[in-house]
């Protein structure tokens, strides 16, 4: 596994009961780590990109199965899951399919409790930023 998205969970000081969001969960690597974390609590991944989303399911298929985890085709910019609240959003490397980041980050608060971290890691394709 990655130890850089190895980095990003162990930052995200999940709790077993938190429920979390994932932004761009692409593969579904940290979304794997995510779930060996949690016991009663749950991740939702989104991701632009059905083939990603597929491939998230296939590696999660047990936290899936149990009712741990979900996948959904949906892009930031459509970042629509009505009333559900997170205690933590996050997302790895977004930024990179987006003309503006930092532009997207304010209405992922619109899906997190009082109490809710937000955390997002980006690295620019050239390694700025």
């Amino acid at each position: 596994m990655s130890a850089r998205l190895q980095a990003v969970v162990d930052q995200l000081d999940l709790r077993p009961h938190n429920h979390v969001l994932e932004i761009g969960c692409g593969h579904g690597v940290a979304a794997t780590m995510v779930c060996e974390r949690l016991d009663g609590g749950r991740l939702t991944g989104i991701d632009r990109s059905a083939k990603m989303i597929e491939a998230a399911v296939r590696r999660n298929t047990a936290a899936v199965a149990a009712g741990k985890a979900e996948f959904l085709v949906m892009s930031l910019e459509d970042l629509d899951l009505g009333d559900r609240r997170f205690d933590v959003i996050f997302a790895v490397r977004v930024g990179r399919f987006t003309a503006s980041p930092n532009e997207r980050v304010p209405s992922w608060s619109r899906g997190s409790g009082p109490a809710a971290g937000c955390g997002h890691s980006s690295t620019h394709p050239r390694g700025e930023g």
